[in-house]
């Protein structure tokens, strides 16, 4: 029983049970996607079907990872066979337990508010909100951000974090970022700014069909 219901692998060289970061942020992508185009169907069609079924896949998905094994997790083993060629990245499965509670709580919130009560309101926005940033961050940036929450909350610092975060130390040079770099991305933002200001009239019209263009075009 002890080896069905355990949170974490024992890993030679770690001294405490960790998990493959690689097959989590794999997962995450995958909810990542269905999270936000089931939050588009809500946003644009006003259908929260597939909110309602991302919801419940979610919620077992995260109870079976909290309390059997995330090794049974369906999402996790998806995970897992996308990136099995991947060098597996060790992290500590402490943190990870933690930010899963936390996705866990949020998940129990929507699973009453938007699927018994069948409501919604600026609590289930801000709490879809949340989970696409957790996710987002996640998958792309491999940032655990509920993962931050556990120094804070247990007193200690976190253990075996991706890419090392959790140890002090300084930064290589090809890390390091200048003023130069800096305002490159500023003067994007202001060509991003300017472009909307120039072109949103133009950009907002309706596309046509492309061969009724070229007809319109050889019948004049």
């Amino acid at each position: 029983m002890s080896k069905v219901i355990k949170f974490g692998e024992d890993v030679d060289g770690y001294e405490i049970p960790v998990l493959n970061e690689r097959e989590i942020r794999a997962a995450a992508g995958i909810l990542f996607v269905w999270a936000f185009l089931s939050v588009l169907m809500a946003i644009l069609k006003g259908s929260f079907v597939s909110l309602k079924y991302f919801i419940l896949v979610f919620l077992v998905d995260f109870l079976i990872r909290v309390f059997i094994n995330p090794k049974f997790s369906p999402t996790l083993i998806i995970g897992r066979l996308i990136v099995r060629r991947q060098t597996p990245e060790y992290v500590g499965a402490a943190q990870k337990k933690f930010a899963w509670v936390i996705g866990l709580v949020l998940v129990l919130i929507m699973l009453v508010l938007v699927v018994f009560v069948n409501s919604y309101s600026a609590i289930t926005g801000l709490i879809c909100l949340i989970c696409l940033i957790f996710l987002l961050f996640e998958s792309a940036f491999g940032i655990c951000l509920g993962c931050l929450f556990y120094g804070w909350f247990y007193g200690k610092k976190a253990r075996y974090c991706p890419g090392e975060v959790c140890e002090i130390k300084d930064r290589h040079e090809i890390q390091k970022t200048s003023w130069t770099q800096i305002l490159i991305v500023l003067g994007f933002i202001a060509f991003i700014a300017l472009s909307v200001s120039l072109f949103q009239e133009k950009f907002s019209e309706k596309p046509q069909d492309l061969f009724k263009i070229i007809e319109s075009a050889q019948s004049k």
